[in-house]
């Protein structure tokens, strides 16, 4: 396949057929919206975000040979960090990885452009992309694994949920230290998923805040990502996790779903106490972008010279006065 046979271009209302179709076989590589939103990506969300592209949502679309592709990111203007959130459709095991190459080049430049520093994908780490990922440059800097529980309310007799409140603006340093306390210092840079809330645990007697619960809902289930900070008990964490699951009125009709990063794996017999099962094992994959450096532009030497003016030398013998010593 050469560059001819290739074709990819931002999407445009045009598109917006051949994107339906593609999306009903994407991989989805945010895993807080394939666990809240349907994985196929409702027609709605294309029809808001296509057109309006400088909102948050990117979307490239085209054809590599007689393969037609898209991919999607997602960049917050205040953030650097782009995150993608889709390609289709997903690559199949026995299928050649070079239209998907060039996909992921084009949003890599596309990125670039907006202003990110770097490109963040959450991939299966048994899926035949993550090797296509690594192709593209894409490091591994984080593991982790999907827990999911059936839609109820009912918890352990034995658990007691704790009482979390919703996160605050003034709650925000507290939370950044909690962060930078338990995160490794490699993985910071690429923050915390995307969420739509979160709340905050303060244990009695102590100050600062000891857990933070990031969170999403949606139609399809809800999402968390929790922090904790290691010197809390086994018991206690059984007790927040339940605290931030009953704040959801969902609980009973939609399936809850945990990540746990690989940092935070003594949280594992946790979620089996709470009813838990474990799911998807899938890699944090970070590829950082070069950032263009704007160099001055500076006249010739020769253009510069000529524009000062020359004046006639003097002398200025006569004001010399030599020492009676020479």
């Amino acid at each position: 396949m050469n560059h001819q046979d290739i074709d990819i271009h931002a999407a445009r209302l045009v598109d917006l057929p051949t994107i339906t179709r593609l999306v009903e076989r994407s991989a989805i590589l945010d895993t807080e919206l394939a666990c809240t939103r349907d994985a196929s990506i409702p027609q709605n969300l294309l029809l808001e975000r296509i057109p309006l592209s400088q909102r948050e949502l990117y979307t490239l679309v085209g054809r590599a040979g007689r393969l037609p592709i898209a991919g999607q990111f997602r960049l917050k203007p205040d953030n650097p960090i782009a995150r993608l959130v889709y390609i289709a459709p997903a690559l199949d095991e026995n299928q050649g990885d070079t239209a998907y190459l060039y996909l992921l080049d084009a949003m890599i430049a596309e990125a670039g452009r907006r202003g990110a520093h770097a490109l963040i994908a959450e991939v299966d780490e048994f899926a035949p992309l993550f090797i296509t990922m690594r192709t593209a440059g894409f490091a591994v800097y984080a593991r982790q694994q999907l827990w999911g529980r059936a839609p109820s309310r009912d918890l352990p007799a034995h658990i007691t949920p704790a009482r979390l409140e919703p996160a605050r603006d003034e709650d925000a340093s507290d939370i950044q230290a909690l962060y930078c306390n338990i995160v490794p210092k490699l993985v910071q840079p690429i923050g915390l998923t995307h969420t739509d809330t979160g709340f905050v645990y303060r244990k009695p007697g102590k100050r600062g805040i000891q857990g933070y619960i990031a969170a999403s809902e949606g139609k399809n289930g809800i999402f968390m990502l929790p922090l904790l900070h290691p010197d809390i008990l086994f018991a206690e964490a059984a007790s927040i996790i339940a605290g931030a699951m009953t704040r959801f009125k969902s609980l009973d009709r939609v399936p809850i779903y945990i990540c746990v990063r690989r940092y935070q794996d003594w949280l594992e017999e946790t979620l089996i106490d709470l009813g838990f099962e474990p799911g998807r094992q899938q890699a944090v994959m970070v590829r950082h972008i070069a950032v263009a450096v704007r160099h001055a532009t500076f006249a010739p030497v020769r253009h510069a010279l000529e524009a000062v003016p020359i004046a006639p030398p003097t002398s200025r013998v006569h004001e010399v006065e030599f020492s009676s010593d020479f």
